[in-house]
């Protein structure tokens, strides 16, 4: 029974023993992690991704790599600025193991290499700048950090992909001037708007104010240009008629006469009618107001004997009778007034009339400031309005 037992007891040995040699000699390395195998203490090979075969007691596996690119994030570290400000920066960096022997090898603790790394280097490039500087340059920050550590980790067997700034912190002192500068550039950009929306209402209403006064002027100026001309043309129209009166009164007359004196010739008054007329008319030249005494001349008689020899002839009788001239035809033509036959036209003149009606649409014509356009200003002479038919063309030099 002793014998059994021992043999048993070893062949459970001889079947544990198996089964570690079996572990021993077989490794599995999943995707994206590599396994860095040492022969008796010395590197012997790098495998990823598959079933490896290690002789036991002599192969082992030193070390395990992640090939995948990794996020780490290091806690906030104080940094004096050129400015004698303290800030506390805190760093996220990608990286990714492209040699995993390096990483293995040339390093002992690669992560606690970058963090170190990106701290020296973080305090000085922010060393350099200001705390306006620092605060406004973050890619630039980013840029150059990920160049020293892409450089410097490269023995490592490291790829630094980015390098992010997450947070800067200045003391709370700063942060609350900050705060302040920041609140009192708001109110001053607030008063500036302000104060440039007043001046272009301002502005505004001086131009409304200035386009309103042209436009009251260019009325006026119209309006007195329409006026004067008007009055012009009244007068002229007036002195026109005025003077057409006078030649009809004047011709009234002239006819009056003229049918008196060829009546008077028709009737070939004797001495005797004269003398009566004349004694009739007498008392007539004495009715005026002025005439106080009235004297008649002792050889009145005489002067009328003198006047009936004059103008008449003696008849078989003895007695002087008036005896007419011979008729002039001048005298007996009829009246020739083509000269003067435009004087009595009432019709109104057509370019007096279109001048009227150019006028009164340009008085409707809607100002700017309801959307239409603006009545061009008069800068030449007043409209050169023609003067009505029979008046003397004016001279223009």
């Amino acid at each position: 029974m002793d014998g059994a037992a021992a043999g048993l007891i070893l062949l459970l040995a001889l079947i544990g023993l198996a089964v570690i040699i079996v572990v021993k000699s077989v490794a599995l390395i999943p995707q994206a992690e590599a396994a860095v195998i040492e022969r008796l203490g010395r590197y012997s090979r790098t495998v990823s991704g598959q079933l490896t075969l290690l002789v036991p007691f002599i192969d082992r596996v030193r070390a395990r790599v992640d090939l995948r690119e990794r996020v780490v994030s290091f806690p906030p570290q104080p940094v004096i600025t050129e400015d004698n400000l303290t800030l506390n920066i805190d760093t996220v960096v990608y990286f990714q193991v492209t040699n995993p022997q390096a990483a293995v090898y040339a390093i002992s603790n690669y992560i606690v290499g970058v963090e170190q790394l990106a701290t020296t280097t973080l305090r000085n490039v922010v060393g350099g700048m200001t705390l306006e500087q620092t605060l406004t340059s973050r890619d630039q920050i980013n840029g150059q950090l990920r160049g020293v550590l892409d450089e410097a980790t490269g023995k490592w067997g490291l790829r630094v992909a980015r390098v992010e700034l997450r947070s800067i912190d200045p003391p709370p002192s700063i942060q609350e001037s900050m705060e302040k500068q920041m609140k009192a550039d708001r109110e001053k950009r607030a008063m500036i708007l302000t104060a440039e929306g007043v001046r272009e209402a301002s502005i505004k209403q001086a131009e409304g104010q200035k386009q309103s006064q042209i436009l009251a002027a260019e009325g006026s100026k119209q309006a007195a240009i329409l006026a004067a001309e008007a009055e012009r043309q009244s007068n002229i129209l007036r002195a026109q008629g005025e003077r057409a009166a006078q030649y009809l009164k004047a011709q009234g007359e002239a006819k009056a006469i003229e049918k008196t004196f060829k009546a008077i010739k028709a009737a070939r008054p004797t001495p005797e009618l004269l003398a009566y007329q004349y004694l009739q008319t007498l008392p007539e030249m004495a009715r005026g107001e002025a005439n106080k005494v009235w004297v008649v001349p002792s050889d009145f008689g005489t002067a009328l004997q003198g006047m009936t020899k004059l103008l008449g002839a003696p008849g078989d009788d003895g007695v002087y009778r008036y005896t007419p001239s011979p008729a002039d035809p001048a005298d007996t033509a009829p009246d020739n007034d083509a000269d003067v036959a435009d004087w009595f036209q009432t019709q109104t003149d057509p370019a007096l009339a279109q001048a009227v009606a150019r006028a009164e649409a340009e008085a409707r014509t809607p100002s700017p400031v309801l959307g239409g356009p603006a009545p061009q200003a008069v800068t030449g002479p007043p409209p050169n309005f023609p003067p009505p038919p029979g008046y003397p063309q004016q001279r223009r030099d």
